[in-house]
């Protein structure tokens, strides 16, 4: 197989696109380092498109390399023929090469196996020609042994049919052909494994069935999830008569006995054999697909949360609600320090309200705190309306202004309680870690969430139900992709932080961290190379990545990579510059004198393609620009709203806290998210919420209907002309 031809046409890319990508892979190089600064060689791939090609290779090599053992296992055996070696090189996936494999795999003791042991493998042969006008029964009585264990003629006619009952469940046609009546016509249902009326959050699947090739992929995960947890039972029903004619159609060649005979062991292939081999597999399939889905949406969603704009330079207040332990709170300062921590109890069973506003207006007015930050968990309810009466009682004279934001806590519990969290605050209980972590998700998102397992962060979809190891990888990639797109401080990065950027694992992190601390703040890049077990290639891949404000040379502040700052020096000198001028007002002219030079000119004399002009550029004019800040930033309040404060035909502003296969969930204000149904998203067909929404957005939203028994709200987005404001 040639693989590159391949993955460029399944791809949509050019072969030297392509084959300039795997060697890149292949030499060592980290996707956010292709991505960024070999765009000349892969033409500009982006970052996903680059781990779309890596995954897919993968797989081709997997089936390559999987081919080749099938082959050699065949050949083994003495039963590979040309004929077999060319479908088996041709099969374009591993289904395929298995279907191919199966009649020679080594198998347990089955019936077929029973009767070919008892010699009955020539009667089976025979009666598969059909070219006999004999009775299969009159046939099998030559093949009578009590010393074999065959006993009657019933019993060598049975045997015989087992065999060809087997040899039609391996044949690969035949079951390519049933996937695809399976794909048109079969249906998935389910139904309550419990008593009526006890199947809970699965009460819309105790009586389903959709079409295999319709069924949604978030159906497919609340069936096998029903099905796990003993609710539901689940199967694939196709209508028999219809599988039997698919087999019939390859195996029955004649009108005569033994054509009935081999109907007879077609209809039992079915129902014992490929049925329940099939049902196992088309469920797989469907699993496979839908983590697949849901894996892709969970990073998209991760992605989005991860590159909310930063709330930056603000003395924040995070705020942990609790009932027993009560209100744990943490102030951090404009760079995430602590400055101060308490904890107040103004809910169940204590309901010291006055007391805690006493203490928390102090905090506020000695550290001039402008943003508090509360966490959506157990009590956020009655702490926002603490807070939100807080705020009005300052009232509206007192300086510096205060708003308050709910943000997710999903995973402050688990960090807190990490190794992580310990080593950074050992003088603080687990509750106030939680307050800080909440306090710090505010100001930087990003470098506080890669501190905790993705799957932690609530915003995805039957996480724990996925493959382990390809979500981790995906959701790896998009932290992977974020954190090197952002850039991180080399002098104030977290360990954990630092483990993300492209080249760097936890050890080398770790090793730059007890370098700064030993040898004070890195001034230059360069210094990385006296980090232990930071070699050339590691410095390759991470260099560009990491920034040094203030630095001496203004490039180590940026994201031009060190390889190509001789070319941003020389491209300075010719457009009448220096360093010196790296981010000043007057440097906005550069753009234009490049373009005025020609910057295929530029690129020949200064020895770096037209990309990386391009980017050098846009670094120079603004040096180590957060590229979030050109996000909207997150919505603030100053009041609270109550569920029972809603009417239909409200129209609301809300922040998109989750987006899934059936629609987008938005917090609009009060404790519950409401949930805009897919079908409600735009006046027009929206095949997936993705494609209108994204995790962060700033939305208006109307009411349609609130439940308040069961506290749910259905929220529109039709008929509202103001379009989303992505973050």
């Amino acid at each position: 197989m040639d693989l590159i031809k391949r993955l460029a046409q399944e791809l949509s890319l050019g072969e030297q696109q392509v084959k300039a990508a795997v060697d890149l892979i292949d030499e060592g190089n980290t996707i956010p380092f292709i991505a960024r600064y070999r765009k000349e060689a892969t033409g500009s791939m982006e970052d996903t498109a680059l781990r779309e090609l890596d995954d897919r290779l993968g797989y081709l090599r997997n089936l390559e390399k999987r081919k080749g053992e099938v082959l050699s296992s065949i050949g083994e055996q003495g039963k590979l023929t040309p004929e077999l070696e060319e479908s088996i090189a041709a099969a374009q996936t591993l289904a395929v090469v298995e279907d191919l494999y199966r009649p020679y795999k080594q198998k347990r003791r089955t019936r077929a196996s029973v009767a070919r042991e008892r010699g009955l493998e020539p009667l089976s042969a025979a009666i598969r020609a059909q070219n006999s006008l004999a009775d299969p029964l009159v046939m099998s009585r030559e093949y009578v042994s009590e010393e074999k264990g065959v006993e009657t003629p019933e019993a060598a006619l049975q045997g015989a049919l087992d065999i060809i009952a087997e040899e039609l469940s391996d044949d690969a046609d035949i079951r390519g052909e049933l996937r695809r009546l399976i794909q048109q016509d079969g249906l998935i249902v389910s139904t309550a494994a419990a008593p009526e009326g006890e199947t809970g959050t699965y009460a819309m699947y105790a009586e389903f069935s959709e079409a295999v090739g319709r069924i949604a992929p978030h159906r497919v995960l609340a069936i096998n999830r029903g099905v796990k947890e003993g609710a539901l039972k689940a199967g694939l029903e196709l209508e028999e008569e219809k599988a039997v004619r698919v087999i019939c159609r390859r195996a029955v060649i004649a009108k005569n006995a033994c054509a009935r005979a081999v109907e007879s062991a077609a209809r039992d292939s079915w129902k014992r054999l490929i049925a329940p081999s099939m049902e196992n597999e088309t469920f797989s399939n469907l699993f496979e697909a839908a983590s697949e889905q849901a894996i892709k949406v969970f990073g998209e969603n991760l992605h989005h949360l991860l590159m909310q704009p930063p709330v930056k330079d603000r003395v924040v207040l995070g705020l942990d609600p609790g009932y027993r332990n009560g209100c744990k709170i943490a102030v951090v300062d404009g760079n995430g320090k602590v400055l101060d921590t308490t904890v107040v109890y103004p809910t169940q069973p204590y309901n010291k309200v006055a007391e805690a506003k006493k203490k928390l207006t102090a905090l506020i007015k000695k550290h001039q705190v402008t943003v508090i930050s509360i966490g959506n968990g157990t009590a956020s309810r009655e702490s926002e309306q603490l807070v939100a009466e807080l705020i009005r009682e300052l009232g509206p004279d007192y300086q510096p202004a205060v708003s308050y934001l709910v943000v997710s806590e999903a995973g402050a519990s688990v960090y807190s309680a990490s190794k992580l969290a310990s080593e950074e605050f050992p003088q603080f209980d687990v509750n106030l870690r939680s307050a800080v972590s909440i306090a710090r998700r505010l100001q930087d998102p990003l470098a506080e969430l890669v501190k905790i397992d993705p799957k932690a962060i609530g915003i995805g979809q039957y996480q724990h139900d996925m493959p382990p190891a390809r979500l981790e990888s995906a959701l790896g990639g998009v932290v992977e992709n974020c954190v090197n797109w952002v850039g991180v401080d080399l002098n104030t990065a977290s360990g954990s932080l630092l483990g993300h950027v492209a080249g760097i694992n936890g050890t080398i992190a770790k090793n730059i961290v007890a370098y700064r601390e030993e040898n004070g703040s890195f001034t230059a890049r360069s210094q990385l190379l006296k980090v232990p077990k930071l070699g050339k290639k590691t410095y390759e891949q991470c260099a560009g990545f990491l920034r040094i404000p203030g630095a001496k040379n203004p490039l180590d502040a940026t994201a031009v990579h060190p390889e190509s700052y001789a070319a941003a020096k020389a491209l300075l000198e010719e457009c009448g510059w220096s360093l010196a001028d790296v981010g000043t007002a007057a440097l906005r002219e550069l753009p234009a004198q490049a373009e005025g030079k020609g910057l295929a000119e530029l690129s020949a004399r200064l020895g770096v393609g037209v990309p990386t002009i391009r980017d050098i550029i846009e670094e120079l004019l603004k040096p180590g620009r957060d590229p979030r800040e050109d996000l909207t930033p997150p919505l603030l309040r100053t009041d609270v709203m109550e569920l029972k404060d809603l009417k239909p035909e409200m129209v609301l502003t809300g922040t998109v806290r989750n987006v899934l296969d059936f629609g987008a969930f938005v917090d609009i204000g009060v404790h519950e998210d409401g949930l805009v149904h897919v079908s409600q998203l735009a006046d027009k067909f929206v095949k997936h919420p993705s494609q209108v929404v994204k995790v962060g957005d700033i939305v208006k939203v109307k009411v349609l209907e609130v439940d308040t028994r069961r506290k749910r709200i259905s929220l529109t987005m039709k008929g509202i002309s103001s379009p989303p404001l992505h973050g």
